[in-house]
């Protein structure tokens, strides 16, 4: 009888989990640093339970001394925004394909998806893990998909662990229904995609002119100018939901520093 360690044999695929939540978070983090639009809202990574692993397994035709070959031990779910993002962060992907990762499969139930209505786009990585014992090239699964498309999937997975996959019919149906609703709000908002964006945009400048001016605030205080430290802090409390006022008290900020001998900060 072949016998596994569990928790010898998920390590390798915990620690993929968490590098490729954190490439694809950096990616994220990367595109808003340079106030560029990105396609990637947020990323979530699971790990599959052992009995669903066995499942999984089992319905494949896996046999156990084979159940690396289960392809989504590991799993990333990367959200987007709209609908036409999802094909972007593909992209992605792809260019990453023979440096980082190598894309085994592409399946995409966004053009065609399945009859229970279920859209997303799904990818199989082989993935190098540098372990202890030397590297792993372990299979994962990336999923792209919607927020919409993301709130039914989690309504389905729940409804047919319920029902341990026979889905009454009335249930099934509605759910077919509830799919069709949640993509023509991805059809909506993406008809919109432009004004959302615009001001998205806005947002993360007016974020990022606040960080540089509390930064250039810090070292003001700290080369001893508490008092016009303070004076500008309270101007900046006044200036909430005025980009072009921001604007210019960072420029102010900045030649003060400048002048006073403080230097030229980022």
């Amino acid at each position: 009888m072949h016998t596994i360690d569990w928790d010898r044999f998920l390590l390798p695929y915990e620690q993929a989990v968490e590098e490729l939540k954190v490439k694809f978070r950096s990616i994220r983090n990367e595109l808003k640093r340079k106030e560029e639009y990105s396609p990637i809202e947020f990323v979530t990574g699971r790990l599959k339970k052992v009995s669903s692993i066995l499942d999984k397994a089992a319905r494949l035709g896996i046999p156990l001394e084979r159940v690396e070959e289960v392809p989504d031990i590991a799993g990333i779910r990367i959200m987007c925004q709209f609908v036409d993002d999802i094909d972007r962060v593909v992209q992605l992907i792809r260019q990453r394909d023979g440096r980082d990762m190598e894309i085994v499969e592409e399946r995409d139930y966004i053009r065609h998806q399945k009859d229970s209505g279920y859209r997303s786009y799904h990818i199989i990585i082989r993935y190098p893990i540098q372990t202890a014992e030397g590297e792993k090239k372990l299979l994962a699964e990336i999923q792209v998909r919607t927020l919409a498309m993301n709130f039914w999937a989690t309504i389905e997975h729940s409804l047919n662990y319920k029902y341990k996959g026979n889905l009454p019919t009335q249930v099934r149906e509605r759910l077919r229904a509830a799919a069709e609703a949640a993509f023509q709000l991805d059809r909506e908002m993406s008809e919109i995609r432009e004004e959302i964006k615009q001001a998205q945009r806005l947002f993360e400048r007016k974020s990022n002119l606040v960080s540089s001016i509390l930064r250039d605030l810090e070292q003001l205080e700290s080369s001893g100018q508490v008092e016009m430290a303070t004076a500008f802090q309270e101007r900046l409390h006044g200036l909430a939901g005025d980009f072009e006022g921001l604007r210019q008290l960072a420029e102010e900020v900045k030649e003060w520093l400048v002048q006073s001998g403080t230097g030229i900060t980022h």
